[in-house]
């Protein structure tokens, strides 16, 4: 039984060293995240800024994108 636990123990460090240098011929996979870029908060980083802009619209602004989706979400 202590003989093949070490047996087993051997095989997981030799694994755990040999496992990284064997992944790294593997190429990466192409990402799939489609986010956009966010731009920065303001009138002037709009393409179209509004004709009045007042501080309900810029605390509005600031707070896209939320970190949490909505409760209803």
């Amino acid at each position: 039984m202590r003989q093949s636990l070490s047996l087993v123990f051997a095989c997981g460090v030799l694994a755990g060293l040999a496992l990284p240098t064997l992944l790294r011929g593997i190429p990466a996979a192409p990402s799939t995240d489609r986010r956009r870029e966010v731009r920065d908060a303001g009138p002037e980083q709009m393409k179209s800024p509004p004709q009045d802009w007042d501080i309900v619209d810029e605390t509005v602004d600031e707070s896209f994108p939320a970190s949490d989706p909505p409760s209803t979400y």
